[in-house]
């Protein structure tokens, strides 16, 4: 066990310093070509590696640590019973994506995101869809456990709050990734909602809500009772992936993105920290044990005392 928490916090490291790398070659380097030419050769083939393949590098480290997280912590039924429904459905609905234009409009990918399924979707993109569905599942999950609610109410409310975070996520990250001079996909429709279609809004809360409810009818009554000091690496998770999103979007494109960036705080940012700070606190375990045996004790002691006959000889 201890073993893979090494792991999932190097990987976790290795996703946020990949993304990090990826800022700084899209937003410093690549708008000044001076600097590219100032480099050695060495330096210049790193960096040309890195524009071409540091997108798959990140997703990649970042579903491997949201992958061991969930075997650690969930065990492997519930881990891939939320991890393959993700990962199927999403490119499913990605490919009937690209090749219809449903559910979220007309859109092609280019190169920068590796090797594409059937030459249209790259392999990375479900992969994104999970571990971001997942810590966005997990959050809302473990945020409503403690609310008295009936079940059924419960499992649909953190459909829909987890549909909610993954829609609000791509606020930021499809204008970053198709409005900018470096872009790893495109619209071939002019979207009304700064570039992108409504309906590619309403396709990412489809197939979220799609994936999410098949994982919950698979996960049945299981409780998630997750505590906050648990929660940790979904909520970093989650913020690291908006703020990469959010400085691209304000960085590279003019002011009237700050209306989608705000929403993606409004709608996700701040409902994800939240649904954090509503999970069971570490202490929550010990208090509900004490509180319990308090009662039974008192339970005992309440009980009517057995009548004592004293016989005379």
């Amino acid at each position: 066990m201890k073993l893979l928490i090494t792991a999932e916090r190097y990987l976790l490291i290795g996703h946020v310093g990949a993304m990090a790398f990826g800022l700084a070659g899209l937003l410093l380097v690549l708008p000044n070509p001076e600097l590219i030419l100032s480099l050695s050769s060495v330096g210049q083939s790193i960096f040309q590696w890195s524009m071409a393949g540091g997108g798959v590098v990140y997703i990649i480290f970042g579903a491997a640590a949201v992958a061991i997280y969930a075997y650690r912590l969930l065990g492997m039924r519930l881990w891939l019973s939320f991890m393959l429904p993700s990962v199927f459905l999403s490119l499913g609905s990605e490919l009937l994506g690209t090749s219809t234009g449903f559910p979220f409009g007309h859109y092609q990918y280019l190169s920068g995101l590796g090797y594409k399924v059937a030459g249209l979707v790259p392999f990375t993109i479900p992969l994104s869809w999970f571990y971001m569905g997942l810590v966005s599942y997990l959050l809302a999950r473990a945020g409503l456990e403690r609310i008295g609610m009936a079940n059924w109410v419960r499992h649909i409310s953190a459909i829909a709050l987890g549909s909610l975070l993954l829609t609000a996520w791509d606020f930021v990250l499809d204008p970053a990734m198709s409005q900018t001079a470096f872009p790893f996909w495109e619209f071939q429709e002019v979207g009304a909602f700064f570039g992108m279609p409504y309906r590619n809004l309403a396709g990412w809360m489809g197939t979220g809500a799609l994936f999410m409810s098949v994982a919950a009818l698979l996960w049945g009554n299981t409780r998630i009772s997750l505590q906050r000091s648990q929660l940790g690496l979904p909520l970093i998770v989650y913020v690291v992936n908006f703020a990469f999103g959010a400085i691209i979007t304000l960085g590279a494109l003019d002011a009237r993105y700050l209306i989608p960036t705000s929403l993606s705080v409004l709608l996700g940012v701040v409902p994800a920290v939240i649904l954090w700070w509503m999970a069971a606190p570490a202490t929550q375990t010990v208090e509900d044990a004490t509180s319990e045996a308090d009662s039974q004790i008192i339970e005992r002691a309440e009980l009517p005392t057995p009548p004592v006959e004293v016989a005379a000889k």
